[in-house]
């Protein structure tokens, strides 16, 4: 097996391409090779990895990985260089989802395993401090302790400035989404409205559609202000179908989207429970 590489030039020359022509950035997770295989089929610009969505894959909830059963980092590199990389033919790059507050490694030597396998892109979100509540205590433990967005936020400096890989930062709240686009100017942004409804591990926080496109321009407008180059996406929340997805295109200014469950999990919990409740119900011709 010998994986096709991609170029940081390549890449943003590609997502530059679709922009100018008008055609929305597809940014899709996958826990597995045959989805991400799919998935590069199916058009997407990248496949996002992160231990996540390897969960997801095991019919555990994405937010899984909060919890401390793995390493988390150890979990998406193994994955990503063993299921996902010799999978694709180089029509999407790889975007490795990285903790950053991982306090036993070197964050250099981590983007540095990325390269060496051929993923050229990394995002903050594996897992992020941003996906806590603020305003709880865990929240006000865990920065105590040396857990914050600023670790974060210079690891995707690091990614873009020193290392020439491609950026993709992330955020739940506005505060971190601001203080990502100002301090780091990702090459990618995505606002995360909140994990995606729907199917057997799915959390509907209430919010609509229409609220997920309104809050997820507000951020835009701001982001934008703070890094005018910054290609902007949505993802989570009530986008959960290629309608709502549609929505968010008609109703924000950003150049994308990002899928995950919408395009991995509840597919999969779709396609493999219809067709196996065929296969359940057939019977013996007496």
């Amino acid at each position: 097996m010998i994986t096709k590489r991609l170029t940081t030039e390549t890449i943003l020359a590609r997502l530059q391409a679709k922009v100018a022509a008008r055609k929305p950035i597809m940014i899709s997770s996958a826990g597995s090779g045959l989805v991400a295989k799919l998935l590069e089929s199916a058009g997407t610009d990248c496949v996002n990895t992160f231990s996540g969505a390897r969960l997801r894959s095991n019919g555990m909830g994405t937010m899984a990985m909060m919890w401390p059963i793995l390493d988390s980092n150890k979990q998406t590199l193994d994955y990503t260089r063993e299921d996902i990389m010799p999978a694709l033919n180089g029509d999407a790059f790889v975007c490795a989802c990285l903790n950053a507050n991982d306090p036993l490694k070197d964050m250099r030597m981590v983007l540095q395993e990325c390269l060496d396998m051929g993923v050229q892109s990394v995002s903050n979100i594996g897992p992020s401090i941003s996906y806590i509540d603020h305003d709880s205590e865990i929240f006000k433990v865990m920065t105590s302790a040396g857990i914050t967005l600023q670790n974060e936020i210079d690891m995707l400096i690091l990614a873009k400035e020193e290392m020439n890989m491609v950026s993709v930062g992330l955020a739940f709240t506005e505060e971190d989404s601001y203080a990502i686009c100002e301090q780091a100017k990702p090459h990618i942004f995505c606002y995360h409205a909140g994990t995606t409804k729907g199917g057997i591990k799915g959390y509907d926080n209430g919010m609509t559609i229409e609220e997920t496109a309104a809050q997820t321009e507000k951020v835009y407008q701001k982001c934008r202000e703070l890094s005018p180059d910054t290609l902007l996406v949505a993802h989570g929340a009530a986008m959960e179908n290629p309608e709502d997805a549609q929505y968010m295109l008609d109703h924000t200014s950003g150049h994308g989207f990002w899928t995950g469950s919408s395009t991995e999990r509840l597919p999969i919990e779709r396609a493999v429970s219809a067709a196996a409740k065929e296969f359940a119900e057939l019977t013996f011709n007496d």
